[in-house]
């Protein structure tokens, strides 16, 4: 079998204020064209389909006609979709009973029987081949919260969070194990944080559960062939095993993201083995640009601003710009002299990011405690905040203003 795995597409979110709806589109139609063209046999759709738990109408329309035409593009194609952390389960899985119909199938939560047991068996899904017989079994666990795993035994010294994770894949494992027969390979997928994953810098939101966030790749017991997971937005392996892996997120969700190749993978089975892993690099629809590449002073960035020369015309395929800028004093002008360095250009101001010498080279001070800050002044705390940024005594002119905003 030959399957596609991705995660954390983050439908309608905003990059400071500017709307993906474009990007997501491109991406969508190259991810429908990838599917015809690498003759998949599955999507694996790993969580945070949606920025958040109450996506635009707009975002939702664009996630179902795209399930639409996957399958009318690839009739036989296996579409699984489990929940993450941004989604809202039952949002998400709203709709099932009809995207089943069209061969689509969601797991927003962890299911349960009518007696408030675990339903694993609902967990356990087969994939089917082009002939339409089973070719593998597929372990769909969804983002898991401390309510949705089942509970240790009393004896059991572990942490019960994680011991239920474990445990719950351990049961659908076994469960698959009973299902499968000789030659059907076992996959599994999660939406959760790894032990030694690489976190991407400013765009991916901490999980912290009972003072647990990171799993060890123990949870996936050794039958499993691949381990498709989600919320990690850099593609990477989980340690030395290369079977379990990160697809990352297919569009950059950050400007710290500016230089890195965003990718689907493409997953080989061969029988109940896995053969290959190959990424599939996404092609960029909007570049994102920093300049410039480390912050600099006023002058310099001015200089390179009106050095941009971009020549995309299409408004929305404009970059993105983030303007970095190192301050020796306040610059109440510097939106205005960056705008206007940028007039007639083909960019978008996305952010100015500010830094200064000091406070990047200079130790932090310890943190004032109420009983200190209640005895300082309003110009005292201005004072040393102005000297911790900026590494100097703050102007008369800047503190005859201060006292001015002061008076009553």
């Amino acid at each position: 079998m030959r399957l596609l795995h991705t995660s954390d597409w983050h439908l309608g979110q905003t990059l400071h204020n500017f709307e993906r709806h474009y990007e997501h589109q491109q991406f969508l139609d190259w991810l429908l064209e990838t599917l015809v063209q690498q003759q998949a046999d599955a999507l694996l759709i790993a969580g945070d389909i949606f920025d958040n738990a109450n996506p635009s109408s707009a975002s939702q329309r664009q996630f179902y006609q795209f399930l639409r035409q996957a399958r009318e593009r690839v009739p036989h194609l296996n579409l699984i979709v489990i929940a993450g952390n941004h989604d809202s389960a039952g949002r998400l899985e709203a709709p099932a009973p009809l995207l089943e119909a069209h061969g689509t199938r969601v797991i927003g939560s962890v299911p349960r029987k009518a007696d408030g047991d675990i339903d694993v068996a609902a967990l356990v899904l087969p994939l089917t081949g082009r002939s339409g017989a089973v070719e593998a079994w597929c372990l769909a666990v969804p983002f898991l919260r401390p309510g949705d795993v089942p509970r240790l035994a009393s004896d059991n010294p572990g942490d019960p969070y994680l011991g239920g994770i474990a445990l719950l894949y351990q049961q659908a494992l076994q469960h698959a194990l009973a299902l499968r027969s000789p030659g059907q390979a076992i996959l599994a997928m999660g939406h959760c944080h790894m032990v030694d994953g690489q976190l991407s810098e400013d765009s991916e939101r901490r999980i912290v559960i009972g003072g647990t966030e990171m799993l060890p790749a123990g949870i996936f017991g050794s039958d499993i062939a691949y381990a498709a997971l989600g919320h990690l937005h850099l593609a990477q392996s989980v340690g030395q095993h290369q079977h379990i892996r990160y697809c990352g997120s297919p569009l950059p969700l950050s400007f710290a993201e500016v230089n890195y190749q965003h990718q689907v993978l493409r997953i080989d089975i061969d029988a109940d083995a896995l053969t290959e892993v190959m990424a599939l690099p996404i092609p960029r629809a909007v570049e994102l640009l920093r300049v410039p590449a480390r912050p600099a002073l006023l002058p310099q960035v001015l200089e390179q601003l009106a050095a941009l020369t971009p020549e995309v015309h299409d408004t929305q395929r404009q970059p993105l710009l983030e303007v970095r800028v190192l301050l020796d004093a306040p610059e109440p002008g510097l939106r205005a002299r960056i705008e206007a360095a940028l007039e007639g250009k083909p960019v978008r101001l996305a952010k100015i990011e500010t830094s200064s010498a000091a406070r990047g080279n200079a130790e932090q001070p310890a943190a004032l405690t109420l009983d200190q800050l209640e005895r300082m002044k309003p110009d005292q705390i201005f004072r040393q905040l102005y000297q911790q940024r900026y590494d100097t005594d703050a102007p008369t002119d800047q503190l005859s203003a201060f006292a001015e905003l002061m008076l009553p």
